[in-house]
């Protein structure tokens, strides 16, 4: 294992993991340095700060600074592509031939030019990203916005379909290997679990004293699944609910002021977050698309009690038997009623505690990844 570099390119600077996009990037840094790899680390940035906390894990660190939005518009590339074009990277690349992780299509510019044939490339899928900008368009109030999501979906779907042959993929769900498959056609497309800061399944027993909805609320799929709750779930079932996140809009605090049983924590610190994700007895976690896996859902199990969701919020994530379904607002709410009154048990803790130890195990899935470089 001594004897292997690797190149990893991220698509923004994966310390402090503060957000979803760079969990799965930061702890699998780590999981590879305990495995002895020698990692040549090339991170995005657009206003992260350097991080001396990655020197701990790489052996170079190179940050590129991403073009602005303004710079990067083109009829033919992806925005989220075309930001991340940057000569001096791939001339880092060239230098060498170690095998090369790009995460997320967003860094994988060089992979379709061809300037990484006759190398080892993996292609880390975060999210089907075309599927998720449609469904960022479905949910968009804006009119401008609501248009540049749907024209980056189309580009990313075309763009997508262009390199879908050209690399190993590993997607974070089964979801995302059966789309890329039918969608694509793609071959070399696997399944490798996300990597996880937990180490144990710290949900406690009893009962907690409210239900809770969390989330990065700028983003507007939270925001609306936040106001489905408040409007069709808790305006009839009287039971605490908090939602608690990063910038929620004006609108939706409101909202969660109109009852005395419901409120909202405006951008806590990640301490305060994991406290009240600790307390919570019911985690209602409704999602309004089916690609990636829910990094938010995944706290709820490993540091949380029940976690009720719907299809889409589950669906390929291998986590369904550790959730309970609900469809639609009145089986939500009934649900709710139901698990609110359930003490939250030793042997579900244990349940979780070997799902930890099985599928997001971050060492065997770094020797699972180690496999694909081969």
């Amino acid at each position: 294992m001594n004897e292997n570099h690797l190149h990893i390119v991220t698509l923004d600077v994966p310390y402090p993991a503060d957000y979803g996009g760079v969990v799965d990037l930061f702890y699998k840094l780590q999981s590879l340095h305990k495995l002895g790899v020698k990692i040549h680390l090339h991170c995005f940035t657009k206003g992260r700060e350097p991080q001396d906390e990655l020197n701990k894990y790489c052996e170079t660190v190179n940050y590129y600074q991403r073009k602005s939005n303004s710079s990067s518009f083109s009829l033919s590339t992806p925005l989220i592509v075309n930001s991340r074009v940057n000569q001096a990277l791939i001339s880092n690349l060239q230098k060498d031939n170690y095998p090369v992780l790009l995460e997320g299509i967003h860094c994988t510019y060089y992979l379709k030019t061809g300037q990484l044939n006759n190398r080892k490339v993996i292609v880390r899928l975060h999210n089907a990203e075309f599927t998720y900008y449609k469904q960022l368009a479905k949910h968009e109030g804006d009119i401008f916005k609501k248009i540049y999501y749907l024209y980056e979906s189309r580009l990313l779907k075309k763009y997508e379909r262009s390199i879908a042959g050209k690399a190993t993929f590993l997607a974070v769900s089964k979801q995302d290997v059966a789309l890329y498959q039918q969608e694509f056609k793609a071959a070399d497309i696997h399944y490798l679990p996300v990597f996880l800061p937990y180490t144990s399944a710290t949900g406690k027993e009893g009962k907690g004293n409210f239900c809770l909805y969390h989330g990065n609320l700028a983003i507007n799929e939270n925001e609306k699944a936040a106001t489905w709750l408040l409007q069709h779930v808790f305006s009839k079932v009287q039971i605490p609910f908090v939602i608690a996140g990063k910038n929620p809009s004006k609108k939706l605090e409101d909202l969660a002021h109109l009852h005395q049983h419901t409120c909202i924590v405006a951008n806590p610190s990640d301490k305060e977050m994991q406290d009240i994700i600790a307390k919570a007895h019911v985690h209602v976690l409704p999602s309004l698309n089916n690609t990636g896996i829910k990094l938010k859902l995944l706290n709820a199990i490993f540091n949380g009690r029940h976690c009720l969701v719907n299809k889409a919020g589950v669906e390929g994530s291998g986590l369904e038997s550790f959730c309970h379904l609900a469809r639609d607002a009145a089986s939500f709410s009934r649900q709710i009623e139901e698990l609110y009154t359930q003490p939250f048990t030793e042997q579900e803790v244990q349940q979780r505690q070997v799902l930890l130890q099985t599928i997001y195990n971050n060492e065997a899935n770094a020797r699972q990844l180690m496999t694909f470089l081969q």
